[in-house]
């Protein structure tokens, strides 16, 4: 007679034969542990749910899918920057070093959106005003944004655009695409006279792009070059010639800052703009 391995057939009779109905909700409990204990997450949840059915009828059921409706929800809000309600920096940080790993032909950007003069904002009409500046800042960013990029908040007044699957032109058109919206905004409907700007400062990544903190400091560094170019402007690498150049109406602005370059990449770029 061949013995079988008793991990196996344990399991293979749980899995197989229809216990005894009294028995059934322990049965079935001790099934979605056993299932559990080896990462079978899908199997033990239905064996759990069969066991809540059966000592507590379909309410129970209903109770276990509010259960785990909550917990969804909860997983989200941590996501969520409290005050604007988009991503925050641990989503970023997450999301971002996942992309990083598989970056298609186009590559990946992430631009660095920072509010222009925001201390005066705060300064002269108060925090809860600057608050909802920054509330109405995300709903235009987002507005903004094409399909698969997601905007997060970096701290204060500081948000990051994530870009995957952009190439570096059509990054810069993003960048300058939101610049431009943000300026236009009739942000007088918050206090008459405001105007909002921001500055942007937009990196590329492709081929085989190393990790997520060369994306973001050197982005952070172009970020520096817009605001000290004059502000309300969008500053990107050339491609070719390694410079910072500034996107639209800023092209012609003489003092440019030329920070160092720290390519988050290797290979060939592709065409810029």
């Amino acid at each position: 007679m061949t013995m079988l391995d008793s991990s196996t057939t344990t399991a293979g009779r749980r899995e197989h034969r229809v216990p005894p109905a009294a028995a059934g909700a322990a049965w079935h409990t001790a099934a979605a542990e056993e299932l559990a204990a080896s990462g079978r997450w899908e199997q033990a949840y239905q064996h759990l749910r069969t066991a809540v059915r059966i000592l507590n009828g379909q309410s129970g059921v209903d109770e276990l899918d509010r259960l785990r409706r909550e917990h969804a929800e909860a997983r989200e809000q941590s996501r969520r920057d409290s005050l604007t309600a988009t991503y925050n920096r641990r989503y970023l940080d997450e999301r971002l070093g996942a992309l990083v790993g598989d970056v298609g032909a186009a590559g990946i950007a992430v631009a660095l959106l920072d509010v222009d003069h925001f201390k005066q904002i705060n300064d002269t009409y108060g925090h809860p005003f600057g608050d909802r500046v920054l509330q109405r800042l995300v709903a235009v960013v987002d507005a903004s944004l094409p399909d698969g990029a997601f905007c997060a908040r970096y701290g204060g007044e500081e948000f990051a655009i994530v870009l995957p699957g952009h190439d570096r032109h059509e990054a810069v058109q993003v960048g300058e695409t939101t610049r431009e919206r943000v300026d236009a905004h009739p942000w007088s409907e918050l206090a008459p006279g405001l105007r909002v700007t921001v500055s942007i400062g937009v990196a590329h990544g492709f081929g085989p792009v190393t990790g997520p903190d060369g994306l973001v400091a050197g982005a952070d560094r172009l970020l520096y070059a817009a605001k000290h170019s004059g502000r309300n402007a969008v500053a990107f690498h050339d491609a070719h010639t390694g410079h910072v150049r500034l996107a639209g109406p800023a092209s012609g602005r003489r003092s440019i800052p030329q920070p160092p370059v720290v390519a988050p990449h290797c290979g060939q770029p592709p065409t810029s703009p």
